[in-house]
């Protein structure tokens, strides 16, 4: 497969926490020096494509930074999952005759950060206004106010969407991710069976998922400094606190990641409550194309499986 590298000198496993997200019917995870995207095609055999993936806090050491390294580390996850939902849209789709470009999901995932950006960072701070007068000029209350505004438009938008069958299908191999890192980092040798996958939750606390909720609560808590200018002003300073939010989130999840304190399992208990809503029960053809993600990101040797029995691993 192009550009595939021969080898890939990865650290101890111990020292490396493989990750990565639900794909177009398909699976990406993150090693460290490479990415593997598996999908499952059509015909029913699974491609697994490994692409160079060098943090940029390798290339340049002060990117690696506690806090900033947070803040990179989210550009290399958003222009990396660029690439392979490009990759598994077109896999999916293969046979169908029209493919997506790179332009075509950049411009996709810009309206989707507009939209974003609209729904939980304009819309909280300007409907917040209209309860001011009920709230003084109390910016900590108002914070705080702004933030559970902020939150019931997530739940609702993740209540909304997950009504939607392609999505409760990507949903899915979310949780296959979740299972087979699970399965993964509990075996003494690491290897992974579906046998050994099934019977594990869907639920990981690094994920995705938990990381938006720390960050609803980490801006309630650092907005709250920067008291109560004008809306223009609230939107302007939200908008450029954006990197630290997202930085001291990060360092939060890393932590409870490693730790077993219990003030950390209670604070992100939250977050794998959340996931319940995110990942759904996979089946065991979507926990093979996780597996295959995995070894594609331990290895970094892209391959493809011969075609199978499409009616056992599609809908």
């Amino acid at each position: 497969m192009a550009d595939r590298p021969e080898k890939v000198n990865a650290p101890a496993a111990k020292d490396f926490n493989y990750g990565g997200q639900a794909v177009i019917e398909g699976v990406m995870m993150r090693g460290p020096e490479v990415m593997a995207t598996a999908v499952r095609r059509p015909d029913g055999s699974i491609i697994c494509q490994v692409d160079p993936a060098v943090p940029l806090s390798r290339k340049y050491h002060f990117l690696g930074w506690p806090v900033v390294r947070g803040a990179v580390s989210l550009y290399d996850s958003v222009s990396l999952g660029l690439k392979a939902l490009v990759f598994s849209t077109n896999m999916a789709a293969e046979g169908e005759g029209e493919k997506v470009t790179a332009g075509e999901m950049s411009l996709t995932m810009l309206l989707g950060l507009a939209i974003a950006i609209g729904l939980f960072i304009v819309a909280p701070t300007v409907l917040i206004g209209y309860t001011r007068r009920f709230l003084a000029d109390r910016s900590i209350l108002l914070n705080l106010v702004e933030g559970f505004i902020r939150l019931a438009i997530f739940l609702a938008y993740l209540a909304v969407i997950t009504r939607i069958e392609d999505i409760q299908r990507v949903f899915a191999y979310h949780g296959a991710e979740h299972k087979v890192i699970l399965a993964y980092e509990a075996s003494p040798d690491h290897t992974v069976t579906v046998e050994a996958a099934r019977p594990l939750p869907t639920l990981h606390p690094r994920c995705g998922t938990s990381f938006l909720l720390f960050v609803v609560v980490v801006s309630i808590v650092l907005f709250s400094f920067f008291g109560w200018p004008g809306v223009w002003e609230r939107i302007a300073i939200r908008l450029a606190l954006l990197p630290v939010v997202a930085g001291l989130s990060y360092e939060i999840i890393r932590a409870s990641g490693r730790s077993k304190s219990p003030l950390l399992a209670t604070a992100t208990a939250p977050g794998l409550w959340l996931q319940r809503l995110t990942t759904r029960e996979p089946d065991d053809a979507q926990l093979e194309v996780a597996m295959a993600a995995l070894h594609g990101a331990r290895t970094g040797i892209g391959f493809e499986t011969p075609a199978v029995n499409t009616a056992s691993t599609r809908p």
